[in-house]
């Protein structure tokens, strides 16, 4: 990180970058090191820190692609808790895949349903999170071209839309649980009013969040209840709405039906070796198609409840393919935060080398061991190579795979003094 770097003071992990860099030429960036996105979004971690503390919590993010508050969450959560990333747009949810594959976790699961198919899951949720499909009005000093499409019966629409998401998601959450609200925009009938209407038409009460004087953003108060609004002229960062709800009434707990089987192969026997890869002895080992997949163990019934009712993408973490009694170490694997670092030997590379690699070209391996090597940049893993002596064979996922002619490299902004 820079000497100069300013801290977003509202997470604790985000920082402002003075100009945006190239993040294709950035190794670590394509290895879920870090994630790019809007400062005033990040908010929602001031929120998440005013939930009562617990743990074995079950957190859903409905509009989750392209992945930036499922990564976030995911870095906040407790190894216990799980995460359900969901995107209702089919063509947007092989990116919040790839990106949740970075990030490194195994307690997770990506689907794509419909926020009415959730209703069947009464009382699941200890968390929900709804950044709601809006007009956009934050993001029009970023993008001007956004003008043109605003109208007011786009706002209206929106408006509509967002509340038919929010009644539909509603009985998912427990009573007592948590609802983070958040749009990008300034729009009222989006905001306060949808905020208004969720206290008529439900048991409610909003939770104040603390907030800094030098933050720019300010709390706004309707009949009782509290938002919270940055607006771009007053913060660094763009326009954004956010409010913390706590719902009262509804269903205490979800009850998982008995009649509910496993829905999932347990590992085969002959690949017991593979749960020395992860540093979690409470992991269990599934087997999907020609993968061996971890997942907490303790969430195995929730896992099966979500596969009844829902159109569950992928779950865990892939830890490798198998082809006969052969295991071919997965790329996700590679980059996940459990990885047991004494399985597989590690060689370093420099940054013309690790962005050869990322594009899926040969590069030259400096280790004598044959066998499967982890290739490294800056200490971070980067994923796979076989070497076999005379040359390495290049695991790095052909759709991942860097497209553009590398120029003379800069130096990476993390570096920079």
């Amino acid at each position: 990180m820079p000497n100069t770097a300013e801290r977003i003071p509202w997470c604790e992990t985000g920082i402002f970058l003075n100009e945006r860099p190239s993040y294709t030429l950035d190794p670590i960036f394509h290895s879920g090191a870090y994630y790019v996105q809007e400062a005033s979004s990040m908010f929602m971690e001031q929120a998440y820190r005013q939930m009562e503390t617990g743990k074995n919590r079950i957190v859903l993010d409905l509009c989750a692609a392209p992945g930036g508050k499922s990564t976030h969450l995911l870095s906040l959560l407790d190894n216990s808790d799980l995460l359900v990333a969901n995107e209702v747009i089919r063509s947007r949810v092989s990116v919040l895949n790839e990106n949740i594959r970075k990030w490194g976790h195994q307690n997770v699961v990506v689907c794509s349903n419909d926020p009415a198919d959730f209703s069947s899951l009464e009382g699941l949720f200890d968390l929900i999170l709804v950044d709601a499909p809006c007009s956009g009005e934050g993001l029009f000093r970023r993008d001007p071209v956004a003008i043109s499409h605003w109208s007011v019966d786009t706002t209206n629409l929106c408006a509509t839309r967002q509340r038919r998401i929010l009644a539909d998601i509603w009985p998912s959450l427990k009573t007592g649980g948590y609802l983070i609200y958040s749009t990008c925009t300034f729009n009222p009938a989006e905001n306060e009013e949808n905020l208004q209407w969720m206290a008529e038409n439900n048991e409610v009460e909003t939770i104040r969040i603390p907030i800094h004087e030098n933050w720019g953003a300010e709390e706004i108060e309707t009949n009782g209840l509290f938002g919270y609004r940055f607006l771009p002229h007053r913060v660094k960062g763009e326009g954004f709405f956010l409010t913390l709800i706590r719902k009262k009434d509804g269903c205490s707990s979800f009850i998982i039906p008995k009649k509910i089987k496993g829905r999932f192969e347990k590992m085969p026997k002959q690949f017991a070796e593979i749960r020395n890869w992860l540093n979690t002895p409470d992991s269990e080992y599934f087997a999907k198609a020609e993968y061996l997949i971890a997942f907490p163990e303790n969430k195995i019934p929730v896992l099966n409840a979500l596969a009844e009712q829902l159109r569950v993408i992928s779950f865990g973490l892939p830890l490798a393919q198998f082809k006969k009694n052969d295991l071919l170490p997965e790329h996700a694997f590679a980059l996940s935060v459990d990885r047991n670092p004494d399985v597989f030997e590690s060689v370093d590379v420099d940054l013309r080398d690790a962005l050869l690699f990322q594009k899926k070209e040969e590069i030259r391996i400096n280790s004598t061991t044959k066998g499967w090597l982890l290739v490294q940049y800056q200490g971070v893993p980067l994923g796979f190579v076989k070497n076999l002596g005379n040359r390495a064979n290049n695991y790095f996922p052909k759709e991942w795979r860097i497209r553009m002619t590398l120029p003379e490299l800069p130096i990476p902004w993390y570096m920079t003094s």
